[in-house]
């Protein structure tokens, strides 16, 4: 997926520079003998790295989507038979499409006559998105399909459907013409299967509350850093997700997300929300990953980790995310910054 926030680019300055640490501060366990938490996990990229370099890992993310999408990545630890997927994903694929919710609310043909027509999803492709997410639904009830084998379909439809999106990235909007990569008819592709060899645990919950009732070594952060709220950015994917035929609003469709809205996008509310969580964090190494256009200055999170331990910083340059070429940004790349604390008598 082209999400906001995402480390993918980045991946190989996050584990050298998380690595050097352990280095320098004597650490000599084995990845196996070590937990590794996630809790602002987003599609698991992060999460998943450090899973294939044999960690225990604890992932987390408010938003549903992310949650489906990173629960198949991180738990399914060889329990999936590859096979059987295979067949699954070919039986999925080739139904034929209904007109569902996503249908009628987001394709132009599907919300004619309403007070708001959208055009997210052309109608071949958000038809064919509802006849597999019913049918996803359907199989897991009837107990055709386990809870396993459901969040590696859910999560690959999840993953799928975001390419054939008529938007500029993100759901905040859709494009008044369609692109010509949403013209495409939609093919449901597999999320890939990564085997693990440690238990793995992945959370749907919000962070301040779940810090208080986990623990391990390593914790990395990825917090929003600006005002941004993923919860409507991403609203769409997380109806498919739900697929819990929601109350929607306004020319965009929006969901309610209020229970989804995360303090680390409000300025004034930020700061505490950052201190609670290194206080509360019962982690030896804490790292985060925030850049020099963030909510939070660059002293601001210095200070708050100085108070609990060793602290230092990694710094590289990132190009910015665009989720839309024509606005205009401050700059073509932004600076990127690794802060770690080793906390005191851990």
């Amino acid at each position: 997926m082209n999400y906001i926030g995402s480390k993918y680019s980045i991946i190989g300055f996050l584990e050298k520079s998380i690595e050097t640490t352990l280095e320098k501060s004597g650490e000599k366990r084995k990845p196996s003998e070590m937990i590794f938490a996630d809790l602002f996990a987003g599609t698991g990229v992060v999460s998943g790295s450090f899973k294939e370099k044999g960690y225990s890992i604890i992932a987390n993310d408010i938003q549903y989507y992310s949650y489906v999408i990173t629960k198949h990545m991180i738990e399914n630890n060889g329990n999936l038979d590859r096979e059987r997927c295979e067949k699954l994903i070919a039986e999925l694929d080739a139904l034929e499409g209904v007109e569902g919710f996503i249908y009628k609310n987001y394709s132009f043909e599907g919300t004619e006559g309403q007070e708001h027509r959208r055009m997210y999803f052309t109608d071949y492709n958000a038809k064919k998105c509802d006849a597999i997410r019913i049918a996803i639904e359907e199989k897991h009830i009837q107990g055709e399909i386990n809870d396993n084998e459901y969040f590696f379909l859910l999560g690959s439809l999840i993953n799928s459907i975001d390419k054939y999106a008529n938007t500029a990235s993100v759901y905040g909007a859709f494009l008044k013409q369609i692109k010509r990569s949403a013209l495409k008819e939609m093919k449901l592709a597999p999320l890939p299967i990564m085997h693990g060899q440690v238990e793995c645990k992945v959370y749907n919950e919000d962070i301040s509350e779940l810090i208080k009732r986990v623990s391990g070594d390593i914790l990395y952060l990825d917090p929003p850093y600006n005002t941004r709220q993923y919860c409507s950015n991403y609203h769409l994917l997380e109806t498919i997700a739900r697929y819990d035929n929601p109350v929607i609003k306004g020319k965009t469709g929006l969901r309610d997300y209020r229970e989804q809205k995360s303090v680390f996008c409000e300025r004034g509310k930020v700061e505490k929300a950052f201190a609670d969580l290194i206080k509360n964090a019962d982690f030896k190494y804490i790292f985060l990953s925030y850049n020099n256009e963030g909510l939070m200055s660059f002293d601001t999170i210095e200070r708050i980790m100085k108070k609990y331990g060793k602290y230092r910083v990694y710094m590289q340059q990132h190009h910015r995310f665009k989720a839309d070429n024509a606005r205009e940004a401050k700059a073509d790349s932004t600076i990127e910054y690794l802060h770690c604390l080793v906390k005191d008598n851990k």
